[in-house]
């Protein structure tokens, strides 16, 4: 008779428990990924990533709620050999990517995912950056880069698998909750792990995920969301080096298993996780975000800059203005603001965004920073604005729920109706250099002209980089706050 084939004989042949399932073929999938299978255009694209990921840590390092975080959290972690961005001191591990991820995420500027709503630089890169200075072995650009398009790919993937926006309409905080795979697939495939052990590593992964959208209105801890996640992924992927074992088939598992229960009553999709898997990239797909405010509020903005363009917008000639947005966009985007509004609520609340955006013609770090956010001007202006929800948006298509109506009535009778299917940076997204222009408007005045052009080096050929730490280096020393 033949031998049975069990779990733990599987694992110990380096194999997940079902090889041909999502969960498995994923983990093999990671397991056996190469820098050169992934095609040029997705590796330059990861490249734009981490240095956008970079130039929105500098921002948010020394940002009033990261200063809050780095001395409580520094308080009770104690000291560690994992870099703090921005502050010339070291901690743990699972600290330093809690701390790094809080300050990719800590003003809204960084990437995020259309379809399956996450930022992945704030996921991916403090947790590579732990392993990286976990490791006593020196580990490579191009191994780097691989890693974090492991973790590019794998986000948005689970994401789609519980249809994406659908977890905002729910009020869960959809990135902090699939973040946690992505975050410790990048981490598996930095440390060569065996698909047995990336199972477990997604397995533990999934039973750590968790983040309720209520973070949003006053809350500091909505910044931390995303950090949170890429903490636990990084915990997930190295407990699962040293053996600890992982949900098996955490993707298909009936009772408890990670789409079962967040997906509960809502159909969630295992087959989107590996659909197209190494042929169709995801790290493509991510938007790099022009504008300092939640990626649903973008098309708004376009919408509004769009008909300043068919005529000027002058707040006294205005009337009203109406904005109509999918149901996900409008419970995540909508509520009536009141003063004094925090710079979260601020950069999550359509009304305000499109006020200051009318006012400013500009929707970065000033508009959303607590003296223009008191201004009597902008509160004036949002009194005339109104935010409504338009079935007809609710699609089952994922790109037809980014639609966005705007409706500007004039004091003289005129109106302008614009209809944007989606935001300017998803149909035409940044290219590099665009991308190099961000970095730089963002950091000037923050570090040095020489310590940016370093920076900015280093990731543009970052294939060609012997030792991550050469990178990290550059990120340790303090940088100035972008307002107090």
């Amino acid at each position: 008779m033949p031998p049975t084939v069990t779990s733990s004989t599987l694992a110990a042949a380096g194999m997940p428990t079902d090889p041909k399932g999502p969960t498995g073929h994923l983990a093999c999938w990671l397991a056996d990924l190469q820098l050169a299978d992934v095609p040029a255009s997705a590796q330059q694209r990861a490249k734009d990533l981490i240095l956008d990921g970079i130039g929105c840590a500098i921002v948010g390092a020394r940002l009033p709620w990261s200063r809050t975080a780095v001395d409580a959290v520094c308080e009770f972690e104690g000291r560690g050999n994992a870099t703090i961005i921005g502050w010339s001191r070291s901690i743990s591990g699972p600290a330093a990517a809690l701390l790094n991820g809080t300050f990719i995420q800590g003003f809204e500027l960084d990437d995020f995912h259309p379809y399956a709503p996450l930022h992945s630089a704030s996921l991916v890169l403090p947790a590579l950056w732990a392993a990286v200075e976990h490791g006593a072995t020196r580990v490579s650009g191009a191994d780097f880069l691989r890693a974090a398009i492991a973790g590019f790919e794998v986000g948005p993937r689970v994401g789609k698998a519980l249809h994406g926006t659908e977890m905002l309409s729910r009020g869960w905080h959809s990135g902090s909750v699939f973040g946690t795979h992505a975050a410790a697939a990048a981490t598996v495939r930095l440390l060569n792990l065996d698909a047995a052990r990336i199972e477990d590593a997604l397995g533990l992964a999934g039973t750590q995920s968790a983040g309720l959208m209520a973070a949003q209105y006053e809350a500091m801890c909505k910044r931390m969301h995303h950090g949170f996640a890429s903490r636990n992924g990084y915990y997930a992927a190295m407990l699962a080096a040293h053996g600890y074992t992982g949900i098996k088939r955490v993707f298909e598992r009936d009772y408890g298993g990670f789409l079962s229960t967040f997906g509960e009553g809502h159909d969630p999709d295992a087959s989107q996780i590996i659909e197209a898997l190494g042929e169709r990239w995801e790290t493509q797909r991510i938007v790099i975000k022009p504008y300092a405010a939640m990626g649903g509020i973008h098309c708004p903005l376009d919408a509004l800059f769009d008909a300043d363009a068919q005529r000027r917008l002058v707040p006294a000639e205005i009337a009203q203005i109406d904005c109509y947005v999918s149901h996900a966009l409008f419970h995540h985007g909508h509520w009536k603001p009141e003063r004094p509004l925090t710079p979260i609520g601020a950069q999550m609340n359509i009304g305000y965004a499109l006020a200051v955006g009318l006012l400013d013609r500009a929707a970065l770090v000033k508009q959303f920073s607590p003296s223009r956010i008191n201004c009597d001007d902008v509160w004036d202006m949002l009194a005339r604005i109104r935010v409504h929800h338009e079935p007809a948006f609710d699609d089952s298509d994922p790109a037809e729920r980014l639609r966005t109506r705007l409706v500007v009535a004039f004091t003289d009778g005129q109106r302008i109706d614009i209809t944007r299917r989606a935001s300017r940076a998803l149909e035409a997204p940044q290219s590099s250099q665009e991308v190099v222009g961000k970095y730089r408007a963002l950091t000037d005045g923050l570090i040095s002209a020489q310590r940016q052009d370093a920076i900015e080096h280093a990731v543009s050929d970052i294939e060609s980089l012997e030792d991550v730490r050469d990178l990290i280096a550059l990120l340790a020393p303090p940088v100035n706050a972008a307002f107090d």
